[in-house]
């Protein structure tokens, strides 16, 4: 009813002014106070200024030196009506990001204060497997790991009721369920008590996979599983990364002081399929920083002024989470060259992110790694130091890089891989038709052997069980034959590299 609503805000604050001293929390504030000029009714309007008017009238002049403090909690700060994020309504602003891992460590402890955990748990360990989990998803992984330990000794108990009554456990499934449930009745003094079920190190690492951490339902990935071991060559590249990323992530003090305190901003820039986005998944492991992918297209909208928010707002996600690898993929769409040609929907995009790169606001723990194949159309106030500074070309392999990148494929997809397969693999890599192979090609190679074997397999009238297939030589052969090198135009990207970009 009209009215209604603002009496209740004044109802509220006359008790808490008649209780002083008092703490006033309203939880998910944004639904009551969003902002007055995008308010679809009148009414959500009174609503907001009633509440900035009883907010004035809790100074304490005005309730006799008693005081009524009001806390506020919202996912949504920037919905929040100007007038009320001002000095003398909520004067602090607290930000509680996405923990970082010596903060999940001491959640982990707080949450696990009550349970009977071995001695010697690792925490640090468990802290380090959960990149991106907030407190909440790390309760839920407490709680999973609870019901694994009772699972656990539930299965005890259920096996030994079994074989007390004389069944065998291989034909259990085919005996009545009315035998295995009064087995267990009969065991039930057996069955320890909340207290007594022993929860291990191994209960939450099988809770882990069945706990999907919040920031990765909204659309933002967590740690990538991709480390170093599964990157072949391209050690100078990764020694770049290191330095400009990994090691400022893990130490900050040597480079603070000698004076290196802005994070890094890298541009890797090449042909396709020569792992530049493989780099970065590598670089967020290898830091343990939260990772947030986005492909440059996806922040595009056709609505004015949608575009640049969705910039701001994945750099207001990124302050959250800090530290934090912001990864921008096909750069280029995103960011063009600034000229009369380009429309000026796009141009405003362009500013928006120059300027959030550019330190206005704040940009501490935050790292830029951003990838394209036309690093040519990219607008130069991009690449200049402070924002994408550090330009790396990742090129073709070499005929010693490819062998390195073929066996550690093979390595990575065959964990039963003998040593004779593995080293089979130069001869493959050193042959002439492999000239212009990227990474990807080498990838689509092996998939092309492992189609024949399996088509050899098939063609041979007493197949060979699963666990003795192999690829062999001839396999390889035939790929060689039909897998063609992707890239056609390297000299392109070689004049780029001698103009240095």
């Amino acid at each position: 009813m009209s009215g209604e609503s603002e009496k209740k805000i004044r109802e509220v604050f006359e008790e808490a002014k008649k209780l002083a001293p008092c703490l006033v929390f309203i939880d998910e504030i944004d639904v009551i106070m969003g902002k007055r000029e995008s308010a679809q009714r009148e009414m959500e309007k009174r609503i907001v200024a009633q509440m900035l008017t009883c907010m004035d009238d809790m100074a304490l002049e005005k309730t006799g030196g008693k005081p009524v403090i009001i806390i506020a909690a919202t996912n949504r700060p920037d919905s929040l009506d100007p007038a009320l994020r001002r000095a003398g309504r909520f004067n602090k602003e607290i930000n509680l990001g996405v923990p970082n891992e010596q903060a999940r460590e001491k959640i982990l402890q707080a949450l696990t204060k009550k349970l009977d955990l071995p001695e010697a748990f690792d925490y640090r360990a468990l802290a380090k497997l959960t990149p991106g989990f907030v407190g909440a998803d790390l309760n839920d992984v407490v709680s999973v790991a609870g019901t694994e330990a009772m699972k656990r000794t539930m299965a005890i108990i259920k096996q030994r009721a079994v074989l007390e009554n004389g069944m065998d456990i291989d034909v259990q499934a085919t005996q009545p369920a009315i035998l295995i449930t009064r087995s267990l009745v009969a065991h039930a003094g057996d069955f320890p008590s909340d207290e007594d079920v022993p929860i291990t190190y191994q209960d939450f690492l099988t809770a882990l996979p069945k706990v999907q951490p919040s920031a990765k339902r909204e659309g933002f990935a967590t740690i990538p599983d991709t480390t170093w071991a599964h990157i072949g060559a391209m050690h100078e590249v990764r020694k770049q990364l290191q330095m400009a990323i990994v090691e400022p992530i893990k130490d900050a003090k040597p480079f603070a002081r000698l004076g290196v305190t802005a994070p890094a901003g890298v541009l890797l820039w090449g042909p396709p399929g020569c792992g530049k986005t493989l780099l970065a998944k590598a670089v967020a492991n290898e830091s343990k920083a939260n990772f947030i992918s986005i492909k440059g297209p996806e922040l595009l909208n056709k609505y004015v002024g949608e575009s640049e928010r969705a910039v701001r707002q994945v750099f207001e996600r990124a302050r959250s989470s800090v530290p934090c690898i912001l990864f921008f993929d096909e750069l280029d769409a995103l960011v063009p060259k600034r000229d009369d040609s380009l429309s000026e929907a796009s141009s405003k995009v362009v500013n928006t992110l120059l300027t959030e790169l550019d330190g206005m606001s704040s940009r501490t723990g935050i790292y830029v790694i951003a990838a394209t194949n036309r690093p040519d159309i990219i607008d130069q106030a991009m690449l200049r130091p402070g924002r994408l500074g550090t330009s790396i070309f990742i090129g073709l392999p070499t005929p010693d890089e490819r062998v390195e990148i073929l066996k550690t494929l093979y390595r990575k997809l065959l964990q039963d891989a003998t040593s004779d397969e593995v080293d089979d693999l130069e001869g493959v890599a050193r042959d002439v038709r492999c000239t212009g192979y990227s990474g990807a090609d080498l990838g689509s190679l092996h998939h092309a052997a492992a189609i024949e074997a399996l088509e050899r397999n098939m063609r041979t009238p007493v197949r060979q069980p699963a666990a003795e297939l192999r690829i062999l030589r001839e396999d390889w052969e035939v790929a060689l034959s039909t897998v063609k090198a992707s890239v056609k135009d390297i000299r392109k990207y070689q004049r780029l590299q001698e103009r240095g970009l």
